[in-house]
Protein backbone atom coordinates (compact mmCIF):
# COMPACT_ATOMS: atom_id res chain seq x y z
CA UNK A 1 0.00 0.00 0.00
CA UNK A 2 2.81 2.38 0.93
CA UNK A 3 4.43 1.80 -2.05
CA UNK A 4 1.55 2.50 -4.31
CA UNK A 5 0.77 5.96 -2.27
CA UNK A 6 4.60 6.67 -3.17
CA UNK A 7 4.12 5.96 -6.95
CA UNK A 8 1.23 7.70 -7.08
CA UNK A 9 2.99 11.37 -5.61
CA UNK A 10 5.70 10.72 -7.96
CA UNK A 11 3.04 10.38 -10.43
CA UNK A 12 1.20 13.59 -9.67
CA UNK A 13 4.90 15.13 -9.39
CA UNK A 14 5.78 13.89 -12.48
CA UNK A 15 2.33 15.41 -13.88
CA UNK A 16 3.00 18.86 -12.29
CA UNK A 17 6.67 19.23 -13.82
CA UNK A 18 5.33 18.91 -16.99
CA UNK A 19 2.40 21.21 -16.78
CA UNK A 20 5.31 23.69 -15.51
CA UNK A 21 7.61 22.77 -18.36
CA UNK A 22 5.17 23.25 -21.34
CA UNK A 23 3.14 26.09 -20.02
CA UNK A 24 4.39 29.08 -20.51
CA UNK A 25 4.91 31.60 -17.51
CA UNK A 26 2.35 34.65 -17.72
CA UNK A 27 3.78 37.58 -16.01
CA UNK A 28 1.46 40.23 -17.35
CA UNK A 29 1.79 40.94 -20.90
CA UNK A 30 4.98 38.57 -21.23
CA UNK A 31 4.91 34.81 -21.78
CA UNK A 32 8.51 33.53 -20.50
CA UNK A 33 9.53 30.35 -21.46
CA UNK A 34 12.66 28.78 -21.46
CA UNK A 35 14.94 29.08 -24.72
CA UNK A 36 15.28 25.75 -25.49
CA UNK A 37 11.26 25.42 -25.05
CA UNK A 38 11.21 27.97 -27.57
CA UNK A 39 12.98 26.31 -30.19
CA UNK A 40 11.83 23.09 -29.25
CA UNK A 41 8.07 24.23 -30.10
CA UNK A 42 8.71 26.21 -33.35
CA UNK A 43 10.55 22.95 -34.98
CA UNK A 44 7.12 21.44 -34.62
CA UNK A 45 5.90 24.11 -37.07
CA UNK A 46 6.76 23.94 -40.76
CA UNK A 47 9.27 26.27 -42.48
CA UNK A 48 7.72 29.36 -43.97
CA UNK A 49 7.44 29.37 -47.91
CA UNK A 50 8.33 32.16 -50.45
CA UNK A 51 5.08 33.61 -51.38
CA UNK A 52 6.63 35.94 -53.90
CA UNK A 53 10.61 35.08 -53.58
CA UNK A 54 12.27 36.52 -50.57
CA UNK A 55 10.52 39.78 -50.24
CA UNK A 56 7.48 37.86 -48.37
CA UNK A 57 6.78 34.24 -47.07
CA UNK A 58 4.12 32.47 -45.75
CA UNK A 59 2.22 34.35 -42.65
CA UNK A 60 4.15 37.17 -42.74
CA UNK A 61 1.86 40.90 -42.62
CA UNK A 62 4.05 42.17 -45.98
CA UNK A 63 3.82 46.11 -47.55
CA UNK A 64 4.10 46.80 -50.80
CA UNK A 65 4.42 50.55 -51.05
CA UNK A 66 5.11 53.25 -54.15
CA UNK A 67 3.81 56.34 -55.30
CA UNK A 68 0.24 56.75 -56.74
CA UNK A 69 0.32 55.12 -60.63
CA UNK A 70 3.02 52.84 -60.42
CA UNK A 71 1.29 49.49 -60.51
CA UNK A 72 0.63 48.46 -57.09
CA UNK A 73 -2.73 47.12 -57.85
CA UNK A 74 -1.85 45.39 -61.27
CA UNK A 75 1.50 43.66 -59.22
CA UNK A 76 -0.85 42.36 -56.33
CA UNK A 77 -3.54 40.88 -58.54
CA UNK A 78 -0.49 38.98 -60.28
CA UNK A 79 0.78 37.62 -57.05
CA UNK A 80 -2.88 36.70 -55.95
CA UNK A 81 -3.50 34.82 -58.81
CA UNK A 82 -0.14 33.31 -58.80
CA UNK A 83 -0.77 32.06 -55.10
CA UNK A 84 -4.28 31.17 -56.15
CA UNK A 85 -3.32 28.55 -58.88
CA UNK A 86 0.16 27.48 -57.12
CA UNK A 87 2.12 28.91 -60.09
CA UNK A 88 4.86 30.89 -59.82
CA UNK A 89 5.72 34.08 -61.75
CA UNK A 90 8.21 34.08 -64.36
CA UNK A 91 11.65 35.81 -62.81
CA UNK A 92 10.26 35.29 -59.13
CA UNK A 93 10.04 32.51 -56.75
CA UNK A 94 6.91 30.21 -55.16
CA UNK A 95 6.98 27.66 -52.50
CA UNK A 96 4.06 25.18 -51.96
CA UNK A 97 0.81 24.68 -53.33
CA UNK A 98 -2.63 26.68 -54.81
CA UNK A 99 -3.53 28.86 -51.51
CA UNK A 100 -7.02 30.04 -51.10
CA UNK A 101 -6.59 34.03 -51.29
CA UNK A 102 -9.13 37.33 -50.18
CA UNK A 103 -8.77 40.28 -52.17
CA UNK A 104 -9.96 43.08 -50.62
CA UNK A 105 -9.97 45.88 -53.56
CA UNK A 106 -11.02 48.96 -52.36
CA UNK A 107 -9.25 50.80 -55.97
CA UNK A 108 -11.37 49.44 -58.76
CA UNK A 109 -15.14 48.98 -59.38
CA UNK A 110 -15.93 46.02 -60.81
CA UNK A 111 -16.22 46.95 -64.13
CA UNK A 112 -12.52 48.75 -64.36
CA UNK A 113 -11.33 45.54 -63.11
CA UNK A 114 -13.02 43.73 -65.85
CA UNK A 115 -11.54 45.98 -68.02
CA UNK A 116 -8.09 45.67 -66.85
CA UNK A 117 -8.70 41.82 -66.97
CA UNK A 118 -9.94 41.76 -70.56
CA UNK A 119 -9.40 42.71 -74.42
CA UNK A 120 -11.20 45.68 -74.69
CA UNK A 121 -14.32 43.82 -72.79
CA UNK A 122 -13.91 41.04 -74.67
CA UNK A 123 -11.83 37.77 -74.31
CA UNK A 124 -11.96 38.22 -70.89
CA UNK A 125 -9.13 36.45 -68.21
CA UNK A 126 -9.97 33.48 -66.47
CA UNK A 127 -8.95 33.46 -62.85
CA UNK A 128 -8.86 30.38 -60.90
CA UNK A 129 -11.95 29.51 -57.93
CA UNK A 130 -9.29 29.96 -55.21
CA UNK A 131 -9.27 33.57 -55.79
CA UNK A 132 -12.35 35.48 -54.34
CA UNK A 133 -11.99 39.42 -54.63
CA UNK A 134 -14.20 42.02 -52.38
CA UNK A 135 -15.86 45.04 -52.58
CA UNK A 136 -17.31 47.58 -49.74
CA UNK A 137 -20.72 46.93 -49.64
CA UNK A 138 -21.69 50.22 -49.94
CA UNK A 139 -25.31 50.13 -49.01
CA UNK A 140 -24.79 48.93 -45.51
CA UNK A 141 -24.20 51.58 -43.21
CA UNK A 142 -22.06 51.67 -40.21
CA UNK A 143 -23.60 49.89 -36.96
CA UNK A 144 -24.03 51.59 -34.35
CA UNK A 145 -21.38 49.49 -31.93
CA UNK A 146 -18.44 50.51 -34.02
CA UNK A 147 -16.48 54.32 -34.06
CA UNK A 148 -15.47 54.33 -37.37
CA UNK A 149 -15.40 51.92 -40.80
CA UNK A 150 -11.61 50.30 -39.68
CA UNK A 151 -12.92 48.88 -36.58
CA UNK A 152 -15.85 47.24 -38.74
CA UNK A 153 -14.13 45.97 -41.28
CA UNK A 154 -11.19 44.52 -38.72
CA UNK A 155 -14.25 42.91 -36.95
CA UNK A 156 -16.14 41.54 -40.06
CA UNK A 157 -12.90 39.98 -41.31
CA UNK A 158 -12.16 36.92 -39.36
CA UNK A 159 -15.42 35.25 -40.26
CA UNK A 160 -14.74 36.33 -44.10
CA UNK A 161 -11.75 34.26 -43.44
CA UNK A 162 -12.86 31.46 -41.94
CA UNK A 163 -15.57 31.40 -44.10
CA UNK A 164 -13.80 31.03 -47.31
CA UNK A 165 -10.70 29.13 -45.80
CA UNK A 166 -8.45 32.12 -47.05
CA UNK A 167 -4.96 31.50 -45.99
CA UNK A 168 -3.84 34.76 -47.67
CA UNK A 169 -5.66 38.36 -47.44
CA UNK A 170 -4.43 41.61 -49.93
CA UNK A 171 -5.94 44.90 -48.38
CA UNK A 172 -5.38 47.35 -51.39
CA UNK A 173 -5.07 49.75 -50.06
CA UNK A 174 -3.94 50.89 -46.57
CA UNK A 175 -4.79 54.49 -47.51
CA UNK A 176 -8.34 53.67 -47.75
CA UNK A 177 -8.87 52.31 -44.60
CA UNK A 178 -7.13 55.20 -42.70
CA UNK A 179 -6.87 58.00 -44.09
CA UNK A 180 -5.26 59.24 -41.20
CA UNK A 181 -2.54 56.63 -41.52
CA UNK A 182 0.32 58.98 -41.27
CA UNK A 183 -0.26 60.02 -37.50
CA UNK A 184 1.33 56.85 -35.71
CA UNK A 185 -1.96 56.40 -33.57
CA UNK A 186 -3.79 55.17 -36.31
CA UNK A 187 -0.94 53.05 -38.16
CA UNK A 188 -0.22 51.27 -34.70
CA UNK A 189 -3.87 49.95 -34.15
CA UNK A 190 -4.42 49.14 -37.82
CA UNK A 191 -0.73 47.10 -38.14
CA UNK A 192 -1.92 45.61 -34.20
CA UNK A 193 -4.87 44.65 -36.22
CA UNK A 194 -3.67 42.95 -38.95
CA UNK A 195 -0.84 41.24 -37.03
CA UNK A 196 -3.51 39.75 -34.30
CA UNK A 197 -5.86 38.67 -37.33
CA UNK A 198 -2.61 36.74 -38.96
CA UNK A 199 -1.05 34.92 -35.51
CA UNK A 200 -4.61 34.08 -34.57
CA UNK A 201 -5.93 32.44 -38.37
CA UNK A 202 -2.25 31.75 -39.61
CA UNK A 203 -3.35 34.13 -42.45
CA UNK A 204 -0.33 35.51 -44.84
CA UNK A 205 -0.98 39.56 -45.51
CA UNK A 206 -0.33 41.76 -48.14
CA UNK A 207 -0.91 45.43 -47.47
CA UNK A 208 -0.85 48.09 -50.05
CA UNK A 209 0.23 51.45 -48.60
CA UNK A 210 1.39 55.10 -50.92
CA UNK A 211 4.39 57.21 -50.84
CA UNK A 212 3.72 60.74 -50.10
CA UNK A 213 5.35 63.04 -53.03
CA UNK A 214 9.16 62.04 -53.15
CA UNK A 215 12.21 63.02 -54.48
CA UNK A 216 13.28 60.74 -57.60
CA UNK A 217 17.00 61.38 -57.76
CA UNK A 218 17.31 59.39 -54.69
CA UNK A 219 16.71 55.88 -53.72
CA UNK A 220 13.75 54.55 -52.40
CA UNK A 221 14.11 53.96 -47.95
CA UNK A 222 11.55 53.00 -45.48
CA UNK A 223 11.26 56.89 -44.70
CA UNK A 224 9.19 57.04 -47.87
CA UNK A 225 6.24 55.40 -46.46
CA UNK A 226 3.49 57.51 -45.05
CA UNK A 227 3.45 56.48 -41.67
CA UNK A 228 6.69 54.69 -41.72
CA UNK A 229 8.39 54.25 -38.59
CA UNK A 230 5.02 52.56 -36.72
CA UNK A 231 4.22 50.83 -40.29
CA UNK A 232 7.70 49.74 -40.34
CA UNK A 233 7.89 48.36 -36.84
CA UNK A 234 5.05 46.28 -36.94
CA UNK A 235 5.53 44.55 -40.24
CA UNK A 236 7.52 42.00 -41.00
CA UNK A 237 8.41 42.54 -44.45
CA UNK A 238 8.03 45.05 -47.22
CA UNK A 239 9.40 45.98 -50.39
CA UNK A 240 8.61 48.78 -52.73
CA UNK A 241 7.67 49.58 -56.75
CA UNK A 242 10.12 52.10 -58.06
CA UNK A 243 9.73 54.23 -60.81
CA UNK A 244 12.46 53.58 -64.00
CA UNK A 245 13.44 56.74 -65.81
CA UNK A 246 15.03 54.96 -68.73
CA UNK A 247 11.36 54.35 -69.95
CA UNK A 248 7.94 54.94 -68.68
CA UNK A 249 6.53 51.45 -69.22
CA UNK A 250 9.84 50.19 -66.93
CA UNK A 251 9.42 49.58 -62.94
CA UNK A 252 11.94 48.22 -60.49
CA UNK A 253 11.38 46.05 -57.45
CA UNK A 254 13.38 47.17 -54.70
CA UNK A 255 13.36 44.98 -50.95
CA UNK A 256 13.23 47.25 -47.34
CA UNK A 257 12.71 45.06 -44.15
CA UNK A 258 12.95 41.13 -44.13
CA UNK A 259 12.61 38.69 -41.45
CA UNK A 260 13.14 35.28 -42.96
CA UNK A 261 15.96 36.44 -45.02
CA UNK A 262 19.19 38.01 -45.54
CA UNK A 263 18.74 41.30 -47.41
CA UNK A 264 19.11 40.35 -51.46
CA UNK A 265 17.31 43.12 -53.56
CA UNK A 266 19.01 45.98 -52.49
CA UNK A 267 19.40 48.95 -54.40
CA UNK A 268 22.78 47.22 -56.04
CA UNK A 269 20.59 44.07 -56.65
CA UNK A 270 16.95 45.38 -57.89
CA UNK A 271 14.40 43.38 -60.09
CA UNK A 272 13.75 45.78 -63.00
CA UNK A 273 10.64 44.64 -64.75
CA UNK A 274 8.52 46.39 -67.91
CA UNK A 275 4.42 46.24 -67.48
CA UNK A 276 2.43 44.85 -70.30
CA UNK A 277 -0.57 43.34 -71.59
CA UNK A 278 -0.14 41.11 -74.72
CA UNK A 279 -3.66 39.90 -74.39
CA UNK A 280 -6.48 40.32 -71.36
CA UNK A 281 -3.80 39.93 -68.34
CA UNK A 282 -1.82 43.80 -67.19
CA UNK A 283 1.35 42.26 -65.37
CA UNK A 284 4.80 42.89 -64.49
CA UNK A 285 7.39 40.91 -66.67
CA UNK A 286 10.60 40.68 -64.87
CA UNK A 287 13.44 41.91 -67.34
CA UNK A 288 16.91 41.52 -65.45
CA UNK A 289 18.85 42.69 -62.14
CA UNK A 290 20.36 46.05 -62.22
CA UNK A 291 21.62 48.93 -59.87
CA UNK A 292 18.75 50.84 -58.61
CA UNK A 293 21.25 53.95 -59.86
CA UNK A 294 20.70 53.12 -63.29
CA UNK A 295 16.91 54.28 -63.20
CA UNK A 296 16.75 57.61 -60.86
CA UNK A 297 16.26 60.75 -62.19
CA UNK A 298 19.66 63.27 -62.60
CA UNK A 299 19.76 66.97 -62.61
CA UNK A 300 21.78 66.24 -66.08
CA UNK A 301 19.23 64.09 -67.87
CA UNK A 302 18.97 64.55 -71.85
CA UNK A 303 15.24 64.98 -73.36
CA UNK A 304 13.28 61.67 -74.59
CA UNK A 305 14.37 63.01 -78.21
CA UNK A 306 18.09 63.70 -77.54
CA UNK A 307 18.13 60.06 -76.71
CA UNK A 308 16.17 58.82 -79.36
CA UNK A 309 18.30 60.63 -81.42
CA UNK A 310 21.46 59.30 -80.38
CA UNK A 311 19.84 55.37 -80.61
CA UNK A 312 18.79 55.61 -83.86
CA UNK A 313 22.44 56.43 -84.79
CA UNK A 314 24.20 54.12 -82.41
CA UNK A 315 21.50 50.94 -84.30
CA UNK A 316 22.61 52.36 -87.64
CA UNK A 317 26.03 51.32 -86.30
CA UNK A 318 25.24 48.23 -85.47
CA UNK A 319 25.63 47.97 -82.16
CA UNK A 320 23.93 45.56 -79.35
CA UNK A 321 21.20 47.06 -76.89
CA UNK A 322 23.91 46.03 -74.49
CA UNK A 323 26.49 48.44 -76.38
CA UNK A 324 23.99 51.02 -76.61
CA UNK A 325 23.11 50.84 -73.25
CA UNK A 326 26.24 51.02 -72.31
CA UNK A 327 27.29 53.83 -74.08
CA UNK A 328 24.36 55.61 -72.59
CA UNK A 329 24.25 54.47 -69.01
CA UNK A 330 21.01 52.56 -69.70
CA UNK A 331 20.16 48.56 -69.08
CA UNK A 332 19.53 46.72 -71.73
CA UNK A 333 15.90 46.56 -71.77
CA UNK A 334 15.69 50.29 -70.99
CA UNK A 335 17.07 50.63 -74.99
CA UNK A 336 15.04 47.44 -76.12
CA UNK A 337 12.03 49.11 -75.12
CA UNK A 338 13.09 52.37 -76.68
CA UNK A 339 14.01 50.19 -79.70
CA UNK A 340 10.16 48.78 -79.71
CA UNK A 341 8.56 51.82 -79.53
CA UNK A 342 10.71 53.88 -82.32
CA UNK A 343 10.66 50.62 -84.41
CA UNK A 344 14.18 50.19 -84.93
Amino acid sequence: MLSEKIDLIKKDIHIHEQKLNSNPLETGCLIVKEANTWVNEAKNRPIPNMLFSELWYENEVCILFSDTNLGKSILAVQIADSLSKGKKIYGFKLEGSARNVLYLDFELSDKQFENRYSDNFTNHYQFNKNFLRAELNTDSGLPKEYKNFEEYLCNTLPDSISKHKASILIVDNLTYLSGENEKAKDALVLMKTLKQISRIHRVSILVLAHTPKRDETKPITKNDLAGSKMLMNFCDSCFTIGKSSQDTSLRYIKQIKQRNTEHIYDSENILLCSITKETNFLRFCFEEFDSEKNHLQTTNNKSSDEINDQIRVLVAEGLTNEKIGSRLGYSESGIRSRRKKLNL
